[in-house]
């Protein structure tokens, strides 16, 4: 399954906070994109957030991935989490043949 994760920092936080965690950060992406869960990683461009597409079999799967990442075990951030599936309106383009 396809999942679309935003990060969403908990409220009064600075970047002193995260600073100890991100090389930490950076290493565990890296592990779960090498493994096949993380299969897309960004940052918004209006703000500096995480948006990930992961591939996991359940939405419980991708939480407990997402929980590895230190900055979600430091309680920094969190993830609010979307299933996806594929756009189907094209077979309308076919209706008609």
């Amino acid at each position: 399954m396809k999942i679309l994760a935003l990060e969403r920092d908990q409220p009064g936080l600075t970047d002193a906070d995260f600073q100890p965690h991100l090389r930490a950060e950076a290493a565990r992406a890296w592990e779960l994109h090498q493994a096949g869960v993380i299969r897309e990683l960004y940052f918004r461009a209006d703000q500096h957030t995480a948006v990930l597409v992961l591939e996991c079999p359940t939405l419980e799967d991708a939480q407990a991935a997402l929980n590895t990442l230190p900055l979600v075990e430091h309680g920094l951030i969190t993830f609010e989490l979307m299933p996806l599936i594929p756009y189907d309106g094209f077979a309308r383009l076919f209706d008609s043949l």
